[in-house]
């Protein structure tokens, strides 16, 4: 059932994308080649409206993928609301059953070298994700490039290209240095959909 894969799909994502919600672009696009529910290019989009909008990056994505393949079910638009609860509940799941064990033995962890030294690896791991998750978004959004790939560049996108200068010539500009970073980026998306691209 499409619920339970959802579920576990997510479940998945949560326990291993260690960084936040760029952290988990790496695994959507494996879980997007492998289950066939969205695109590297609708990905980039879900990117988008996720860093556009309230809340963290990596629920909004579950929640968009989990209303999408839920409402393609017989139970329509009900199958939706159902699909994005179970999605979002699978990737938020894992974080709450592991904060809640530590939790319980925090006094011992507290101190203790075994972990502190986890952690220490965990960061250059985590780092590295997000990098490449970043690097994977640029490549789509400049070349058309589903993933991070020096290989079958035909094309530069100058639309985004000129668009990405213009934005952080704005960011650093001093007049507009001042402004809220959404400015930008509500600008940004309404020049994309004034443009199209």
């Amino acid at each position: 059932m499409i619920f339970l894969r959802l579920f576990f799909e997510f479940f998945k994502t949560g326990l291993f994308s260690i960084g936040g919600g760029l952290a988990t672009i790496p695994f959507l696009q494996d879980m997007g080649e492998a289950t066939g529910w969205f695109t590297n290019q609708e990905l980039t989009t879900m990117i988008a409206v996720s860093e556009s909008t309230p809340g963290p990056m990596g629920v909004n994505m579950a929640t968009y993928v989990g209303y999408h393949m839920g409402c393609n079910t017989v139970l329509g638009p009900a199958g939706g609301i159902l699909g994005a609860v179970i999605a979002t509940l699978g990737l938020v799941a894992p974080s709450i059953i592991i904060i809640l064990i530590i939790a319980r033995f925090l006094q011992k962890f507290r101190h203790s070298r075994t972990v502190e030294a986890a952690f220490q690896g965990l960061r250059p791991a985590s780092t590295a994700l997000i990098v490449v998750a970043g690097l994977s978004v640029a490549f789509s959004v400049f070349f058309g490039l589903p993933s991070v790939s020096f290989t079958g560049i035909t094309g530069v996108e100058w639309k985004a290209v000129v668009l990405a200068a213009a934005v952080f010539a704005a960011m650093k500009w001093s007049p507009l240095k001042k402004l809220h970073p959404i400015c930008f980026i509500l600008s940004a998306a309404v020049i994309g959909v004034v443009f199209q691209f």
